[in-house]
């Protein structure tokens, strides 16, 4: 008789920072609900700017970051929800708003893009270095403005030119920053983490 055991199957590394944390199925409910959260919360660090509808906030950055940090399943499905809790009427949309009449609705409905793509880049290493994550971040801040102009102009009934001064030109100084948090945030969470598996 052999006394023999089988070897136990090596452990997967990790896509993303969150698959660091034990107990997939709750630790996957938790994140996506934490992460509409977060957005939600996010969203009222909001500054409104004079002949514009749409707000300068911390949303994007909560989006980005989420994506990263879940991948690119967890990520959509808590903007998904994040959106659908906002449409119903939950007031975490940017200055406490909710409802789908908001003329900066498609920047939210861009998060749930950004977030798939983000989450999909980072599982591929697109947030280990600062300088894939400005790659990976700054395609994903474009992805929402890609979604969130063309809705501002159907919503508005205004030009390409006057969407792109409304909801683009006085953000992009603010993005930038975020990229760049982001792009020293992640890669040390990631250095951190490796010494502590």
């Amino acid at each position: 008789m052999s006394t023999a055991h089988a070897a136990p199957a090596p452990r997967r590394p990790a896509a993303v920072l969150s698959d660091l944390l034990p107990g997939a199925l709750a630790r996957d409910a938790a994140l996506v609900a934490g992460s509409a959260a977060l957005v939600g919360a996010a969203a009222q660090i909001s500054i409104p700017l004079p002949g514009t509808p749409v707000p300068v906030s911390g949303q994007t950055f909560a989006v980005l970051l989420a994506g990263a940090a879940l991948g690119r399943t967890r990520a959509a499905l808590g903007m998904l929800l994040y959106l659908a809790a906002g449409v119903a009427g939950v007031p975490w949309f940017a200055e406490g708003s909710s409802g789908a009449s908001m003329p900066s609705l498609g920047y939210v409905l861009g998060f749930v893009l950004a977030a798939a793509v983000v989450g999909r880049l980072a599982e591929r290493g697109g947030d280990r270095t600062p300088l894939r994550t400005v790659a990976t971040m700054t395609f994903g801040t474009v992805l929402i403005y890609l979604v969130g102009v063309p809705y501002l102009m159907a919503s508005l009934h205004v030009g390409l030119d006057k969407a792109l001064h409304l909801g683009v030109t006085p953000f992009l100084a603010g993005d930038a920053l975020k990229v760049l948090l982001a792009a020293g945030l992640l890669p040390v969470a990631w250095r951190f983490a490796g010494r502590r598996t």
